[in-house]
């Protein structure tokens, strides 16, 4: 059982294995008479495989960077690439299916054989443009969200028709047909697995922005790009050339996220009205690289360099002179392009800081003065200077006559005694204190009466307990007197038992 196989069976709740004779047979043949069976089969495959290339399950069907036509199918786990911190991780399709024999293969069960029904699967996805013929993606300028490819005009014909029409020709076969009573056969073509292409394409402006603190860092090289996302859809595998190609391809056309003119790539921040990559971005994108690049080669070389002193000091221990001193002749060496490297990337590393801190300045200056022609449109609806200090001026003029008619109202009122106003607040001064004097008298003659109830409870108290101390020692003293008692009437007793004892003897 294939790796393909195996992961379908264990992930996918629809290849459970009483559904498997039905997943595996022609159930293209239900389409009319079964439906709602026939659309779920279709499903099922359907997300088994595209989940399953997003996992990197899929074997790749690339060899090289832009190869197509005439080449192997590598198998997964052929073809690798450098993973972060020197390990290794496969390369495989992840937003590309290709359809033919190998994918059977892969697929064949050896209770079930081979699913007979892929050609119909792969007819409605297409249809349903949830799986892309590549050719036809690549040709095509319109967007994927668009809902229908066209190529000539409104009125004339679709890609997709013109590409049946193609079918029907060579093979005889009008790919999709309702009156087909068969699956079609199998076509050998590369799909874009839709789902997988925008799910990798938002993951990877998701991070890009994330992670940018500065428009410098929006900038990639083709190789950094590669090298950054590699891993967008999953930790264990890299995506493909092809992948990559698909990826920036709809990055660029389709969802305008970048500008991409071949090698050099730039995330649109928020407020990007550029049209294209500048003679600038490119040197940024080639400053990034060899950073990136000689950073490796100076960990590189710290790492032979520790080795070279760990051979050294085997050979020493082993009493090999001749292996120590070639091992620290090649540590010195190793040291001395260490020192050359870390130097040029110390000197390249500030001048891509000046380069980030003068890209911050061009854009702090922009808005600086954007906000200019901001306040000098906001002055000109004020009207000036001028304006400001005459609207002012009469703005105080007409909050003095508002006071000046407050005055006069005021004079208009009522005259009021101020003397019996004094009279009236002491009054109320006088009760509020009679008043206060009054409860707390209250209050001292409360907690008085509290006192003497506890004093008289103590009393109480002390009277029961020296009562019942005198009844504990009258019983004391009375016990005592019959134990007195108790103790003469035994020695009495013992006496005269004594005496009987001896009289007895004496008879004897």
């Amino acid at each position: 059982m294939s790796d393909l196989l195996a992961y379908i069976l264990a992930h996918e709740d629809a290849f459970r294995k009483n559904r498997l004779p039905s997943l595996y047979s022609d159930f293209a043949l239900q389409k009319n008479t079964n439906p709602d069976g026939y659309a779920v089969n279709v499903a099922a495959w359907e997300r088994a495989l595209t989940n399953a290339a997003r996992r990197g399950c899929i074997p790749s069907s690339s060899v090289g960077a832009g190869a197509r036509g005439g080449r192997e199918l590598s198998s997964l786990s052929t073809i690798k690439a450098e993973g972060d911190g020197g390990g290794v991780r496969t390369k495989s399709d992840h937003l590309i299916l290709r359809t033919d024999d190998a994918l059977l293969r892969e697929l064949e069960s050896p209770e079930w054989g081979r699913p007979v029904a892929l050609g119909a699967v792969f007819d409605e996805a297409i249809q349903k443009r949830t799986m892309v013929p590549l050719q036809l993606y690549r040709s095509s300028g319109a967007s994927l969200q668009a809902r229908q490819w066209r190529l000539i005009d409104p009125g004339a014909l679709s890609p997709w028709n013109v590409m049946s029409w193609g079918l029907k020709q060579l093979k005889g076969i009008v790919v999709g047909s309702d009156n087909m009573e068969a699956s079609p056969r199998l076509q050998v073509q590369e799909l874009v697995l839709v789902e997988n292409l925008k799910e990798a394409a938002s993951r990877v402006v998701k991070e890009a922005l994330g992670r940018s603190s500065s428009k410098v860092d929006l900038i990639y090289s083709k190789e950094s790009f590669m090298g950054e996302f590699g891993t967008a859809l999953n930790e264990d595998t890299e995506l493909s050339d092809t992948d990559f190609d698909v990826l920036l391809l709809y990055l660029s056309r389709d969802s305008n996220a970048i500008l991409y003119d071949g090698r050099t790539i730039r995330f649109r921040a928020v407020n990007d009205t550029s049209t294209g990559i500048s003679q600038q971005d490119t040197t940024i994108a080639s400053l990034k690289t060899i950073i990136s690049d000689l950073t490796k080669q100076v960990a590189n070389l710290e790492g032979k360099i520790d080795e070279l002193n760990a051979a050294a000091k085997t050979a020493l221990n082993n009493k090999n002179r001749v292996s120590a001193l070639s091992a620290l002749r090649s540590k010195k060496l190793a040291e001395h392009n260490l020192k050359r490297r870390s130097d040029t990337l110390a000197q390249l590393e500030e001048v891509y800081t000046k380069i980030e801190q003068a890209a911050d300045q061009v854009e702090i200056v922009r808005v600086m003065e954007a906000s200019t022609g901001v306040l000098r449109g906001l002055h000109a609806q004020v009207g000036g200077v001028e304006k400001v200090e005459d609207i002012v001026e009469e703005l105080r003029e007409e909050m003095s006559k508002v006071d000046e008619i407050g005055s006069i109202m005021n004079e208009a009122g009522p005259v009021i005694d101020e003397g019996e106003i004094d009279d009236e607040l002491e009054a109320i001064e006088s009760q509020e204190r009679q008043a206060k004097e009054e409860k707390e008298a209250e209050e001292i003659r409360r907690r008085l009466a509290e006192l003497d109830s506890i004093q008289h409870a103590a009393k109480e108290a002390a009277r029961k307990a020296e009562a019942e101390q005198q009844d504990t020692e009258s019983v004391l003293a009375e016990s005592l007197g019959k134990l007195s008692q108790m103790s003469i009437e035994d020695s009495s007793k013992g006496a005269a038992q004594q005496g009987k004892e001896h009289q007895r003897v004496s008879a004897e």
